[in-house]
Order: structure tokens, then C-alpha cells, then sequence
């Protein structure tokens, strides 16, 4: 994906980074939360907004937000009340959300990014508790919309960055990281398809070496990492045109067509008088003590970050290996339990990115899925690091057959399929023998300089060992037979 460039103009973007947090009921109902439910079947009459209804608040959202909090270093507010945001839409049943507006529940923090050029921190501003709006839904040409409320009240965290990223590199880095640490974490799935996971772009140009920021415009709701991606590409260019051609850009909503690639314009943008911001009259303030914030960190797993240098420290494995074994909190707890039935960290490390990770990929399977458990796994790598199997049988026999018959381990499929290593020399040396001497005229060759002709011979000598030999022991054996 290019990424903009201009001798002009920097960009310079925000982002609001919403997560649904993963919590059994809504934030002020104990309606549940389920994605894909049926239509309007997880409401009630606190989350529909009827009239003499009280919002009370889920304890356990708060401490989700407080996880995160920690996690990126902010500082936890103590004392903290909620707000009403007001406006009209038909999937905002109450006419208004409650969100924190003064007192967010966090403020500051950041996270490190790896970009193809460097490593950057890139800062939060805040992170605020509120409710979702339900869901419009349009079907084909239909004049008409209905609303599924089921999302209606399902709890949020907004993550609001300060504008200090200036490239789609860095907002495809930052919410990649996030989606990794919000499912770390445990408090978010961090589907986007779903929509458990969506970023509003905040977006504008300035003359390079200015301070002074330019006309901001919204891109709202991506669900998508490389549609944020896509979107920032297009709008940087348009707005980039609009100012070479002396036009004014307007500060607007636009929302982003994954088709054609193209943002267009919903509507000028509100400002925050329009929204009428009060303190919530219904919800009493909320006080987090040091307590309270110590006992939620004492929940809290390895953070990403934390987990690499583990793999690093106490295994032994190189900085590539660990980043990618850290992607997921699952396959870096699959590691750890493997390896305590096996010392060869690193070989573990190399199955579990290899013929693991192709199978996953192929199968569309995670590694909570993955057929072979832990303790099998490390078994398959002794049996190849012990010499009884070679890495080429394991991996392309003993590994597919293992994937089918879960019920046995890898030891006994081996002796089953009697694949352990031919260790008789003396038949070794008469595979050799023979090889040789059914091809005088590549053994000439070899002689004269073709030194590459013994892969041929080492070859077919493992043919005729049924892949069995161990291929340093047979290279050997060529060697000196050719050598006499």
C-alpha cells in the first residue's frame, strides 16, 4: 500500500478508535450482549429509553476500562461522572447517549508502533466509557430502514488519540497494535467484521513546517484496518487537489466506499455545542480508589510487549521468532505449554511458524483449534531432534497423519508405520553401493568437477531407505564411496 506523499502538505490524523467491550450484559441494562442475535430480541425498557426508566451502572465495564488504561500508562482518573450527548437518530432510542465528556475514565498513555523505518509512540489524549446506538439496516431497494436494537447499550470504550499520526503506515500500525492488546487483554474480541472493533479518521493537510492545523474532516465508522488504510490514501489526495486548486475544504462527516475506494460527504459536521452536553442526573459519580486499580492489575496477563521479551529471555528465542509466537496471546500460552515437554525451544518455535502456521491458514483455523495439542507437538520436534525420524518424514508424513489420528501420540504412529531412522550401516553402505553403480556415467562426471551430482546419489539412496536414513549419515557414506 503507498503511502501519500507531498513536497507540500503533511497530513496530520487522529484517530477514535471504538472497542465493544466483551462483557455478558450492556452497560446500564442487563440486557445481554451477543452478536448475531435476532433482530430486537436483547432489549428492555432501560436500553429502549422508555419513559421512568434508570440507567445503573456494569462495574465490570469500568474495570475493563481500567485495564486498558494500565496497559498504555494513563492516568486513571479518580473521581469521574457521565454526560448526556444529545442528538436524534432513529438507532438512538433515548434521544441522547450517555458518555463521559469532562471526566474521561482515562488520560494519556501511548503505544509503540513498528513501522517499515522505525519504531514511533504514538499518544492517546484520553479513553472514555459510553454506550453504543442500535443499528439501521438497509435491505436491497426497500424505502424503508428498520432498526435492530440489540446493540443498543452494548458498553464501549472510545480510545481518542492526540492528532500527531501523519501517515496510513502509522493508523494501520496503531490499530493493528490495539486490536492486539484490547484481545490480550480479554476485554474486546476486536472483530471488525462485526464491528466490535471500528476507528472513526480524523483528517487534514498543513504546509509542511507549519504548526497551524488545517480544516479537519471525519471519516466515520471503518471496520476495516486496511480500509483505514485505503481511506486516509484517498482523502489526503483529494484534499491535497481541493488546496492546489485555492478551494476551501469544508469540515465534514464523509464515509468511506470500500468498492470504489472513494470517500463522500454525509453532513457538515456538528460542533460540540450542538451536541448540549449535561452531566448524566441519573448516575451518581464514580470513584475509583487505588485499591480498585490495584486489584484490576493483579487480573491482568503478559501485555504483547512483555510476553516477547519473555520468549526472548527465558527460551532463548531470537527477536523475529518471539514477535511472532506474541501475536496472539493463545499461540504464545501453546508455546509455553509445549516447551515444558521439550528442551529444542527454538526447533518448537520453527514448527509452530512453519507447518503449524501453514495449516492454520489453511484450514482457517486459530491455534485454540489446532488439532495436535502442546505436549504432541513436542513430541513430534523430539523425535526429529533425537534422530529417530528426519524433519522431511515428520513434516510431510508423521505431521498430516498426527492431525488425523489425535488419539495416538507421535511415538507410536512412528513405531506403527515403522518410519523410525535406518540406523544398520552395512545397509546403508549397500544402498550406496548400488546407487553407484547404477550410474557410472554420473559418477565419471562427478570426477570431473560435477560436484553437485552427489545430491542425485544422496537422492536415491534415501529413495531406496524409504526416507528412513538419516541424510547426514548417508552424505557421509557417498562421500567416501565416491572418494575410493
Amino acid at each position: 500500500m503507498s503511502t501519500f506523499q507531498s513536497a507540500i502538505y503533511q497530513p496530520v490524523i487522529g484517530l477514535e478508535i471504538h472497542a465493544q467491550l466483551q462483557t455478558d450484559s450492556k452497560i446500564f441494562a442487563s440486557d445481554a450482549v451477543r452478536f448475531g442475535r435476532e433482530a430486537n430480541t436483547l432489549i428492555s425498557p432501560i436500553s429502549l429509553g422508555h419513559p421512568g426508566t434508570l440507567p445503573f451502572l456494569n462495574i465490570k465495564v469500568v474495570e475493563y476500562a481500567i485495564k486498558m488504561g494500565i496497559a498504555i500508562g494513563s492516568e486513571i482518573a479518580e473521581w469521574q461522572h457521565f454526560d448526556r450527548k444529545n442528538y436524534f437518530y432513529p438507532d438512538l432510542p433515548k434521544g441522547y447517549q450517555i458518555t463521559q465528556d469532562k471526566t474521561p475514565i482515562c488520560v494519556g498513555g501511548k503505544i509503540k508502533v513498528k513501522l517499515k523505518s522505525e519504531e514511533k509512540y504514538i499518544s492517546f489524549h484520553h479513553i472514555h466509557l459510553e454506550e453504543d446506538a442500535g443499528k439501521s439496516l438497509h435491505e436491497g431497494d426497500n424505502p424503508y430502514s428498520f432498526i435492530d436494537y440489540n446493540r443498543a447499550g452494548t458498553p464501549l470504550i472510545e480510545m481518542v488519540t492526540d492528532p500527531t499520526l501523519h501517515s496510513s503506515e502509522e493508523a494501520f500500525a496503531l490499530v493493528s497494535e490495539v486490536r492486539k492488546l484490547v484481545r490480550y487483554l480479554g476485554i474486546c474480541d476486536g472483530n471488525m467484521e462485526e464491528g466490535s472493533l471500528r476507528a472513526d479518521v480524523n483528517i487534514s493537510l498543513r504546509p509542511i513546517g507549519t504548526e497551524k492545523l488545517g480544516t479537519k474532516v471525519e471519516i466515520k465508522n471503518m471496520n476495516s484496518i486496511r480500509n483505514i488504510q485505503r481511506a486516509i490514501e484517498f482523502e489526503c489526495t483529494r484534499q491535497a487537489a481541493m488546496l492546489d486548486a485555492g478551494e476551501i475544504i469544508i469540515q465534514e462527516t464523509r464515509t468511506f466506499d470500500a468498492h470504489s475506494g472513494k470517500t463522500s460527504s454525509m453532513r457538515v459536521k456538528e460542533t460540540m455545542n450542538d451536541y448540549r452536553y449535561f452531566p448524566e442526573p441519573d448516575l451518581a459519580p464514580l470513584h475509583i480508589t487505588q485499591d480498585w486499580i490495584h486489584e484490576v492489575r493483579a487480573t491482568m496477563p503478559l501485555l504483547p510487549w512483555e510476553q516477547e521479551q519473555e520468549l526472548i529471555d527465558q527460551f532463548g528465542l531470537p527477536a523475529y521468532d518471539a514477535h511472532f509466537l506474541a501475536e496472539t496471546k493463545e499461540m504464545a500460552l501453546f508455546f509455553k505449554e509445549a516447551a515444558t515437554h521439550t528442551k529444542a525451544y527454538k526447533a518448537l518455535s520453527n514448527w509452530l511458524m512453519g507447518p503449524v502456521k501453514s495449516h492454520m491458514n489453511e484450514s482457517l483455523l486459530h491455534i485454540q483449534d489446532f488439532e495436535i495439542n502442546p505436549e504432541n507437538l513436542a513430541e513430534i520436534v523430539d523425535l526429529v531432534e533425537q534422530g529417530v525420524i528426519t524433519h522431511n518424514l515428520a513434516a510431510h508424513q508423521l505431521f498430516p497423519l498426527c492431525l488425523q489420528e489425535t488419539s495416538k501420540s507421535p511415538k507410536q504412529l512412528v513405531d506403527e508405520n515403522g518410519w523410525g531412522l535406518a540406523d544398520n550401516n552395512d545397509e546403508l553402505i549397500q544402498f550406496v553401493q548400488d546407487v553407484i553403480g547404477a550410474f557410472p556415467d554420473k559418477v565419471k562426471e562427478y570426477h570431473k568437477g560435477k560436484k553437485g551430482l552427489i545430491a542425485l546419489f544422496i537422492g536415491e539412496v534415501m529413495k531406496r531407505s524409504k526416507g528412513k536414513a538419516d541424510p547426514k549419515v548417508v552424505n557421509q557414506l557417498v562421500q567416501e564411496a565416491l572418494a575410493q
